[in-house]
């Protein structure tokens, strides 16, 4: 087991290299829960069910024209792209997380004491292919 420190995590979303303008993902998978307790029982029971995920991708804002985040997500707003996530950088031989998902929201904030930042919501479709870099 080899421990990784962030900073080189890499993110790609519709094939667009967002890495240099984020600073943080969230990768979160759920699944759903359901009752099946019958007459008789003195504790619940479920059974698993459908999959879920969201991912969140936000970082400090840059007004590059054609790559800059917000040139990347608000054309992307209601559709699904390939998201790649990588946690251990980009590279021969690392991890990789790879699934669809339909851009939910991209907000962009700027505080009057602060850089201005961006979050980018992503909900999951389908399966999560996890991987090896090649």
């Amino acid at each position: 087991m080899a421990f990784v420190h962030g900073k080189g995590t890499a993110v790609t979303i519709g094939g667009d290299d967002l890495s240099a303008f984020a600073n943080n993902v969230a990768f979160n998978r759920s699944a759903d829960s359901h009752d099946v307790t019958t007459f008789g029982k003195n504790s619940k029971v479920y059974v698993g069910g459908l999959k879920d995920g969201t991912a969140t991708v936000s970082g400090i804002y840059d007004d590059a024209a054609l790559t800059g985040p917000g040139a990347v997500f608000r054309p992307l707003i209601g559709s699904t792209v390939e998201l790649v996530y990588m946690p251990s950088g980009d590279g021969t031989g690392k991890t990789t997380h790879t699934v669809d998902v339909v851009v939910t929201a991209y907000e962009e904030t700027a505080p009057v004491a602060d850089m201005v930042t961006w979050s980018a919501t992503l909900q999951m479709s389908d399966d999560i292919t996890d991987g090896v870099a090649s």
